[in-house]
C-alpha cells in the first residue's frame, strides 16, 4: 500500500514543482516531517524545510529540530527566530479562534517571505483529514487551514491531506524516518500558545512550557502509551499554604487522553501517584503554580485542546 501511495505522491510534488524550489513549514512533528521526506526524495536540495520559532514550543524544542533534520536527515533547513513577532501579533488576543487566526497568518506572513528571499514558488504543508474536518466543521480553525489567507502568494501542496494520524505514522516509519520522530505525541500548530487560556505571554508561556515538560518525563517515567499528554494554563490563580504563608497562584490543568486517529478520545486512566508526581513537580518547579487539576473529560463533548 505505502510503496505505491509513495510513489505516487513523489511524482505528483516532482510534476507540481517541476524545476522551481518549494519550501515546507517543518514544526518536528510526525505530519510535516513526514511530507517533508517525501517532498525531499521528490526534488531534493530544491526544497528549503522552515523551521519558524514562534515561542510556542516545547522545552528544548528548536535545538532538536535542528538537530535532528539538518544534522541527522540533512535536509535544507532554514531557521527563523520570529518569537517577538508572534508574541506581538498576540497582545490583546483572548478568543481561541481568533488566536488560532492570528498566528496562521503571521506563519504565512514569514513563509512568504522566506519564499520570496529563495525565490521558491510553492509551500508544502503537512496538513491531514483532521485538519481541515475540523475547520471546515467551525469546531476550532487549524492555524494551516483556518489561518490561511484567502489570496495566497505561494501555491500549496498538501501530499498527506486525505491521511489520518495513525496512517501518516505508518507511513512515516515506511519511510524510514527515526522513532523518535513517528512515535512522537502530537502537538498542536499553534504550541503552547493554545495551552495559555487568555492572553498569551512570554512570563506565561514560559510557565506552561515547564509545566509541559514535567508531564511529558513523568508519562514516558511511567512508561504509559498515551495518544496526548499535556498541560495547561487555566489563567485562574487559588488561594494555597507556603509554609506557614497564604500563597496565591495560578492552576495548572493535567491532560492524558487515548486515541487513534484524534477525532475522538478518552481521558486515560493514569495510575494516582503519577498524578500525585506530577503535581508535586509541577508545583515544587514552577514557583508560580500553587493547584494542579485532572481533565477527566472525553472528546467528545470536549475538545482535546483546550482552545
Amino acid at each position: 500500500m505505502w510503496e505505491e501511495f509513495i510513489g505516487e505522491k513523489v511524482e505528483e510534488i516532482r510534476k507540481t514543482v517541476g524545476d522551481g524550489k518549494a519550501i515546507i513549514a517543518l514544526s518536528g512533528g510526525v505530519d510535516s516531517s513526514t511530507a517533508a521526506v517525501l517532498a525531499h526524495r521528490a526534488i531534493g536540495d530544491r526544497l528549503h524545510a522552515v523551521f519558524v520559532n514562534t515561542g510556542f514550543m516545547r522545552k528544548n524544542e528548536p535545538e532538536f529540530v535542528v538537530k535532528t533534520f539538518q544534522d541527522d536527515l540533512g535536509l535544507n533547513l532554514i531557521y527563523v527566530d520570529a518569537q517577538e513577532r508572534f508574541f506581538e501579533a498576540l497582545k490583546g488576543v483572548t478568543d481561541p479562534e481568533e488566536k488560532r487566526k492570528v498566528i496562521g497568518k503571521t506563519f504565512i506572513d514569514v513563509f512568504e517571505e522566506v519564499a520570496r528571499e529563495i525565490d521558491a514558488g510553492f509551500l508544502i504543508q503537512g496538513t491531514i483529514a483532521p485538519d481541515w474536518i475540523e475547520s471546515k466543521g467551525k469546531i476550532k480553525s487549524h492555524h494551516n487551514v483556518g489561518g490561511l489567507p484567502e489570496r495566497l502568494n505561494l501555491r500549496l501542496i498538501e501530499p498527506l491531506r486525505d491521511l489520518y494520524k495513525d496512517e501518516v505514522r505508518e507511513l512515516a516509519r515506511e519511510l524510514g524516518l527515526p522513532e523518535k520522530i513517528y512515535n512522537r505525541m502530537p502537538f498542536p500548530g499553534p504550541g503552547l500558545a493554545v495551552r495559555v487560556l487568555g492572553e498569551v505571554t512570554p512570563e506565561r508561556v514560559a510557565i506552561v512550557r515547564e509545566a509541559n515538560a514535567i508531564v511529558e518525563e513523568e508519562i514516558e517515567r511511567a512508561k504509559l502509551k498515551p495518544w496526548q499528554a499535556f498541560a495547561v494554563l487555566l489563567g485562574v490563580k487559588t488561594v494555597g499554604v507556603q509554609g506557614d504563608i497564604r500563597a496565591y497562584k495560578e492552576t495548572v490543568a493535567v491532560r492524558v487522553v487515548e486515541s487513534l486517529d484524534g477525532m475522538t478520545a478518552n481521558a486515560m486512566e493514569v495510575p494516582f501517584e503519577v498524578l500525585q508526581r506530577i503535581a508535586f513537580r509541577i508545583t515544587s518547579e514552577v514557583p508560580q503554580v500553587g493547584r494542579v487539576l485532572y481533565d477527566v473529560t472525553n472528546k467528545p463533548p470536549a475538545t482535546i485542546e483546550f482552545e
